[in-house]
């Protein structure tokens, strides 16, 4: 269907969504890199592509070649350096409502996982502090702790926070059914009403729920006492029997 016609130039209902669906994409990317490393690769891309423009437009013929050889394997090269930020775009579309109903059983696979896990640490009196992904990336915090990429498991979970391992302090963050990151630095509260009473996973679970939207689950060394924080707001003393329930709803909102 054909909108616009003029000389040998058309523009149509497919073009417009032709350029919506690449504008979605770029926004995905643009928006997941945000706060990241990649940043810094896409300033240096776009002072790349700068570069080749001035070389073709005053016929550099020595940076043109260079650039047209460059060009025959760049794709690749862009796939490999941006292959975090590709796979959160991805599990991103995935996690949208069309496939929700595709993916409800591996959701509920996690959620079964990091409830078992987080009782178990609550019988153990072990520290524990998890980041549960959801529409807001979190790479930026991932890189600040030790990558993983490993299969969800609750078993793994509780050899995480084992006290006395490598990995036992900081955060824990999950995407989906993957164990993204341990050890992970997380921004702490400045709330007044956590200031006194609560220790550092507690400020901590708050501080990232302020400034994302994940939904953070915190297990009290001292207390054995479980906690939630999402949205900038903690949820304390949790009792075992109704724990999953109250992740779900959180994790569902």
């Amino acid at each position: 269907m054909t909108l616009i016609e003029y000389d040998f130039m058309s523009f149509g209902l497919k073009d417009i969504v032709d350029i919506l669906i690449v504008s979605f994409i770029f926004f995905q990317l643009l928006k997941l890199m945000q706060g990241t490393r990649s940043a810094q690769i896409i300033i240096g891309l776009f002072s790349l592509a700068l570069v080749a423009f001035v070389s073709y437009w005053f016929q550099l013929e020595g940076l043109a070649w260079l650039f047209s050889n460059l060009a025959t394997f760049g794709l690749i090269v862009l796939v490999i350096v941006f292959q975090p930020e590709l796979r959160g775009m991805l599990a991103q579309f995935g996690q949208s409502r069309i496939f929700n109903r595709i993916f409800a059983a591996e959701q509920r696979r996690s959620l079964e996982e990091i409830s078992k896990a987080a009782l178990r640490l609550a019988e153990l009196r072990y520290g524990g502090l998890i980041v549960i992904e959801r529409q807001t990336g979190l790479r930026n915090f991932a890189e600040s702790g030790k990558e993983l990429n490993a299969e969800l498991s609750s078993e793994l979970l509780v050899t995480l926070f084992t006290p006395y391992t490598p990995l036992h302090d900081g955060a824990v963050i999950v995407s989906g059914d993957h164990i993204v990151a341990a050890a992970a630095s997380l921004p702490l509260t400045i709330n007044l009403r956590y200031s006194k009473l609560f220790g550092m996973r507690h400020k901590a679970a708050v501080g990232v729920s302020e400034v994302s939207d994940a939904v953070v689950i915190v297990v009290s060394e001292e207390t054995s006492q479980l906690s939630i924080a999402y949205d900038g707001v903690l949820h304390g003393n949790i009792k075992g029997n109704e724990f999953r329930e109250k992740l779900a709803r959180y994790l569902n909102r």
